[in-house]
Order: structure tokens, then C-alpha cells, then sequence
């Protein structure tokens, strides 16, 4: 009998070795490892005169423009670092509004008049690119006739070198606007709303009566979670290699239900392909920290350090192509789509977010005693706000074709807006509403009943892996971000609203004198956005509801609230973005959910039509063959077991054909209202997605009687446990 690709396939697997030869490990010298790639302040304190080095340390801390001439000199130092590093090219890379990264190179190489060539690379080079861009999505700010837009150097973010085994490039980080100068990146918002928290938080410090500080930045910290499958199984998948996820697949007899992945052993192969992104991630300046097991079958989470927020963007979307390209060299696929596999938990992208001084304070540090420490309390109660009254834009940062298929599970944060402190801060919240003296808690730390273990510190607080918006000490944690979004626009959107609140929390403060009295108010007007409880649970809907709280179930119910006056205003306001870069945005999200799922109910459609129902079809053919040669070569045999098999497949291939038939229907009009976008987005979840999920259990359950060794899919028992 002839072996199936995808019987060849796990048997290549099975004979597989752990991954290609190791590579020389940093060992004691991790810290000269670190950032060796990078054209950090190391290199350049080395390289640049100190007047430049100067120059440049001053724009960044004062966020002044550099002079040409510096910019000159910038250039200059960075080609000889990066000419010694082998490349011949460089890139501005930049992030357009596909939610990817981008890059076009240059060679430094150009001829002379003599016939021979040089290498150059002047300030200029560096400052301003001009790619052509109409071909990114603009929401309208761009026509396809309008095709010039410009990638501008961000200082900010250090340059780096990307290697291959044929040679290197000089990669430098730059925003992207048009020919008219409006963002068509996520970037250039994220700057603005760090200019913006920046303005807004010494403002508040000035009114406490700290005017000191020079500049505060927010911080961020995104953990990342994804899934690797084995790169032979993964060609068998169109779903997976034209989707990201699965669009079909039975639930295989184990998946999470024993708890025994979470923080498990990591299986040896994959914890080389660990160690060699690490080794990547750390040559170039990522501060990666954590890896660990996450909850489904072959989920992985790894976490960096906190910093600067748009530097930590670029180091998470640095991130994600890596750990695509190292999964490669380790023979895996790495899966970055929310919910690759139905029945067992997607993936998130936790963002942490904190905000800290020019000096190294973090000014959501509660201290020992956060009730007596004013200025905590104050950028706190800015906070509570600023999340309850803009709970729509926080929810439009998280909405997405693939995140709505986590949101609301037992997984992943619903899409109700919540904010959680934990016990010791809330008791403090409301004590100072209630004007109740607040007891600080006591020493409790834990006894384990075993005179050797140490007592262990308990925190003030227990975790709420519910919550939408946690406070997780010193940070707060929006855990509802999806895994293969960037962070730049839940940061970019944080940074706002955080703005905006902290702005009136200092004018209402200098004019009201009583700082307390100010805090007491906020705090009372805006505690109904604080929730302690289980957010999973549906009495939190019903109490939500109660509340008045936002419940926007799904991606097109929130993007509608996108360009609401107020979320309109409020991006003028402080400068992060017009009116018309905001409906672009808007624009370009809903068109992308749109087309996301009209990519995936093709793939779905092709690969019931094209591999699913012909399994079926020839397994109902030796069936009936079966049952005709067992009736002639034995009359009196019952049959009936058969016959009801046979019709049960019979009965299954005919509702698949059924319904590959609606969906090409209902995918065909959605395609003919695409004219109106938000008619064409809710036609999508209330009439495309049913006949999709149709489809899919038509060939779900084909799966679960055809014979396996007809079967083409890899199944869900092999993509998660066969590695």
C-alpha cells in the first residue's frame, strides 16, 4: 500500500534529529553578547567626537532636532561600524499600517566617474528614505496615484545589523508618513503619545509640587506567546500556510484538560530552538528574560525587560520575525495568529505599561505605604479615569478577525473593560472615597508548616488572570492584546488617554487646592470600571450591564466607536493624530477584518471542495464495495452496522457539498457590499461566519469516521503532540 504524504510526513518527523548543530553559546561573555549587533550609546560614545556624542544625547533627552551637521557625522560613524560588520546594504525599516514591518535596501556601493566605486552613506541617507507608498494601506489618506511618502530616522531607536549566510545589512528604524506628512505607520503615533504622557505627567509632578523632573517616558514590556508545529506537517495545512490557523480539525482525545503544559518541561528540541533565539534576540539589543510552557499542547511564551515603549515596539516586532526565521533553522513553524487550534487556548500578547522619570523613578511604584504616597495615588486615580471613560478606543486597540476568536474564553480577558488593584490597593481606594483612616496590612508572610522552607513574602494582592487591565505591581498589564498585533497601538492608545486624564487631574488640583479632595471625586465618579471578581463569569455581564459598562462583542461592534466626536477630539487634542489619520485607521481596520475572513472562507471552501470531501467520497466508495463483496460472499451476514455507516458518510459528504455551496454564496456578498465597510464587516460575523463554522463541522465530523490512513490533513493529535 502507498504511503499518504501525511504518513510520510510523521514518519519523517519521528526520525528526526533535535534541530541543526549548536552554535557557540556567550556563556560568561553574555554581557559583551549582548547588543554586539547594535549602534547603541556604547558605540557610539566610542565613535562619534564627543562634541556629536554630545549633540545627540541632548536631543534625545530634550527631544530637540539635530543639525544636518550632526546627522553628517551620525552617518559617517555608523557605515564604518557597519562596513565592519560585514554589510553591503542598509534599510530603513519602518512599520506600515499592515500590522508587518517593512524594508527596502540600498547598497552603500556607488561608482565613480573613473569606472570604479565607493562606499557612501551621508546624513541625508540616514534621515529621510522615499519609498513608494501606494501600496501600503492609507484609509484614504493616499490615492494610488498619490504614490510618494518618506521613512524618517528615529534617533530614538538604535540601528542594528541583520545578517544572513550571504552577507549583512544596516537596519535602521524610521517612521513612515505621506507626501503630505501624516502617519501611514504605527509608530509615528506611538512618538506623539510619548510626547504627549511625557507633557502631561510633569504637568501633574509640577502641581504636586515635584518640578524637577525633565522628562518622563512611558515603558512597556510585551510578553509573547506563540505555537510551533513541525515544519513537515505544517506544508500539509493550506489553512495554516494561507491563514495562520486551522479552519478545521477534530478535537483530539487530549488537549489542555490535565493542566500539565503549563510551565511543564520544555521538550528538548524546542528548547534549542530556544537557546538559538535568544542568542539572535540578544545580539541585538532585545532584553528578552523569560521562556516557559504555556497552557496548550506546544504554546510558548517568551518575555522581555521593560523600556523606552517605542523601542520595546520595535524589539517585539523584531521579535516576531525572528522567531519565524529561527523556527525555520530548528525545521518548525511558528504560529503568531490569536487561535491557531479550536479547543485549546489561543495566544495574547500581554502589554505592561508603566511610566518613569528622566532619574529612574517608576511613578507607579505604590511603595511600602501607598495610602501616604500622594503622587502614586494621583497618577492612579488618572488612570481609573481615563480607562472608564475610554473603554471603546481601549477595546478598538485589541479588535481583530483573530482575536475575537479568544476574547470572552476561558483564556483570555473578555471584551468588557475592567480595571483590577488587588486587595490592599483597593481597601486604600475605598477607604479614601469612603474617608475611612486606612490600616496598613500586617506582616503575613507565609509559614509552609516545614521548619527548614523560609517564611515566603505574600503580595499585597492576588493575581486576576481575568482581567482585562491589572494592576500587577508598579505596572499595569492589558492582558487582552492579541499575539499577532503590535503593541504600538494599545501603547499609543494607553499613552493618550492616560494624557488626557492626567492633564484635568492637574488643572482640577491647581484650581480646587485640595489635591485629596480631587482624588476623593475621581475616584468616586469613575470606581464602577474597578472589578475585583471573575470576569469569565456571566453574573459579571449582568453587573457590568448594571454599571454601564461597554460590552462590544465583537471587532465590528467596537471599530464603529472608533471615530466618535469624543475619540476624535481627543487625538487632536493632544496631537497623536488628526481627525483624518484617525479614520484612516479606522478605515484600514475594518477593511482588514474583512478581508481576513474572506481569505479564510476561501481557503476553507478549497480545502473541503479539494481535500475533505474527496476523503469522504472515496472512503464511501469502499464502504458500499465492502459491503457489496461481504453480501455476496455472505448472504445471511447482518450488515446493518455497515449500512448505517455507510449512510452516515453519505449523509455527512452531502451537507458538506451543501454547504461549500453557502459559503461560496455567502462569500460572494459580502465581496459585492465591500462599497459600504461597516455594512460589509457586520454582514461578515452575522452571515459569513455561521456557514463557515457549517462547513467545518461537516468535515469535523468526516474526520472522525473516515478511515485514517485516507485522511490528507495532519490532524490536531499530530500538530500539537508529534514534534
Amino acid at each position: 500500500m502507498s504511503v499518504s504524504s501525511r504518513q510520510q510526513a510523521l514518519r519523517d518527523v519521528s526520525a528526526a534529529s533535535a534541530g541543526p548543530a549548536p552554535r557557540e553559546t556567550p556563556g560568561s561573555s553574555l554581557p559583551e553578547h549582548f547588543g554586539s549587533k547594535v549602534f547603541n550609546d556604547e558605540v557610539q560614545r566610542r565613535r562619534l567626537p564627543k562634541t556629536v556624542y554630545k549633540a545627540v544625547r541632548h536631543s534625545l533627552s530634550s527631544g530637540v532636532e539635530m543639525s544636518p551637521q550632526i546627522a553628517d557625522a551620525v552617518a559617517n560613524a555608523m557605515k564604518d561600524w557597519a562596513l565592519e560588520h560585514g554589510a553591503t546594504h542598509y534599510t530603513h525599516w519602518f512599520q506600515p499600517m499592515t500590522g508587518a514591518t517593512a524594508e527596502k535596501h540600498d547598497a552603500f556601493l556607488s561608482p565613480t566617474l573613473e569606472g570604479g566605486a565607493i562606499q557612501e552613506f551621508s546624513g541625508n541617507d540616514l534621515i529621510i528614505g522615499e519609498p513608494d507608498a501606494s501600496s501600503f494601506p492609507s484609509g484614504g489618506v493616499r490615492n494610488t496615484f498619490e504614490a510618494r511618502g518618506y521613512t524618517g530616522w528615529d534617533p530614538g531607536s538604535p540601528a542594528f545589523i541583520r545578517e544572513t549566510d550571504f552577507g549583512a545589512t544596516l537596519t535602521i528604524p524610521t517612521v513612515f508618513v505621506s507626501w503630505t506628512g501624516e502617519a501611514l505607520d504605527t509608530k509615528t503615533p506611538l512618538l506623539r503619545s510619548c510626547e504627549a504622557i511625557d507633557k502631561a505627567a510633569r504637568t501633574l509632578l509640577g502641581a504636586l509640587g515635584e518640578d524637577q523632573i525633565k522628562r518622563v517616558s512611558a515603558t512597556v514590556g510585551p510578553e509573547q506567546e506563540y505555537f510551533l508545529v513541525d515544519r513537515r506537517l505544517f506544508h500539509l495545512r493550506p489553512d495554516l500556510l494561507a491563514c495562520g490557523r486551522t479552519l478545521l480539525g477534530s478535537r483530539p482525545p487530549k488537549g489542555q484538560e490535565l493542566e500539565d503544559h503549563y510551565f511543564g518541561k520544555t521538550p528538548q528540541r524546542v528548547l534549542n530552538f530556544q537557546m538559538d533565539l535568544e542568542q539572535e534576540l540578544w545580539q541585538l539589543g532585545v532584553p528578552v528574560k523569560t521562556r516557559h510552557n504555556e497552557v496548550a499542547p506546544h504554546q510558548f511564551e517568551s518575555a522581555p525587560v521593560f523600556e523606552a515603549a517605542a523601542v520595546a515596539t520595535d524589539h517585539n516586532m523584531l521579535t516576531m520575525e525572528i522567531l519565524q526565521e529561527v523556527a525555520v533553522r530548528h525545521g518548525f513553524a511558528c504560529l503568531l495568529h490569536e487561535k491557531p487550534f479550536a479547543g485549546v487556548n489561543g495566544s495574547g500578547k500581554h502589554v505592561n505599561w508603566s511610566i518613569a522619570t528622566d532619574d529612574g523613578q517608576n511613578l507607579l511604584e505604590p511603595g511600602e505605604t501607598p495610602h501616604d504616597n500622594l503622587r502614586f495615588m494621583a497618577f492612579l486615580t488618572a488612570i481609573v479615569r481615563a480607562v472608564d471613560e475610554y473603554q471603546d478606543l481601549l477595546r478598538v486597540t485589541i479588535a481583530s478577525a483573530g482575536n475575537d476568536h479568544r476574547l470572552g474564553a476561558n483564556e483570555a480577558p473578555p471584551a468588557i473593560i475592567s480595571v483590577f488593584l488587588g486587595k490592599e490597593l483597593q481597601d486604600v481606594v475605598d477607604n479614601l472615597v469612603s474617608g475611612k483612616a486606612h490600616e496598613p496590612a500586617e506582616d503575613n508572610r507565609m509559614a509552609l508548616g516545614v521548619g527548614t522552607l523560609p517564611r515566603l513574602p505574600r503580595h499585597n494582592s492576588d493575581r486576576n488572570r481575568t482581567s482585562p487591565f491589572a494592576f500587577t505591581g508598579a505596572k499595569f498589564e492589558f492582558r487582552a492584546v492579541g499575539s499577532n498585533q503590535s503593541a504600538a497601538f494599545p501603547a499609543t492608545v494607553i499613552n493618550t488617554i492616560v494624557a488626557d486624564s492626567v492633564t484635568r487631574l492637574a488643572a482640577e488640583i491647581e484650581k480646587e487646592g485640595n489635591a485629596i479632595d480631587v482624588l476623593r471625586r475621581v475616584l468616586s465618579d469613575h470606581g464602577r470600571i474597578l472589578f475585583s471578581g471573575d470576569n469569565y463569569s456571566d453574573e459579571w455581564k449582568q453587573e457590568a450591564e448594571r454599571r454601564g459598562l461597554l460590552n462590544l462583542a465583537h471587532t465590528p461592534a467596537a471599530l464603529v466607536r472608533f471615530t466618535d466626536e469624543k475619540n476624535l477630539a481627543l487625538f487632536e487634542r493632544h496631537g497623536v493624530l488628526s481627525r483624518r489619520e484617525t479614520e484612516s485607521r479606522a478605515q484600514v481596520l475594518t477593511s482588514a477584518y474583512i478581508e481576513r475572513f474572506l481569505v479564510e472562507a476561501l481557503s476553507l471552501r478549497n480545502l473541503a471542495a479539494t481535500s475533505v470531501m474527496p476523503a469522504g467520497v472515496e472512503f464511501q466508495r469502499r464502504l458500499a464495495e465492502s459491503i457489496t463483496a461481504v453480501a455476496a460472499a455472505l448472504p445471511a451476514a447482518d450488515l446493518a452496522p455497515q449500512k448505517e455507516l455507510l449512510g452516515r458518510v453519505a449523509e455527512l459528504v452531502g451537507e458538506l457539498r451543501v454547504s461549500v455551496t453557502a459559503l461560496e454564496s455567502a462569500r460572494d456578498s459580502i465581496e459585492s457590499a465591500h462599497g459600504d465597510a461597516a455594512r460589509a464587516a457586520l454582514a461578515v460575523r452575522e452571515n459569513l461566519l455561521p456557514v463557515m463554522e457549517r462547513v467545518r463541522l461537516a468535515c469535523d465530523c468526516l474526520e472522525e469516521v473516515v478511515d485514517d490512513e485516507l485522511w490528507p490533513l495532519p490532524k490536531y493529535r499530530e500538530l500539537l503532540f508529534v514534534h
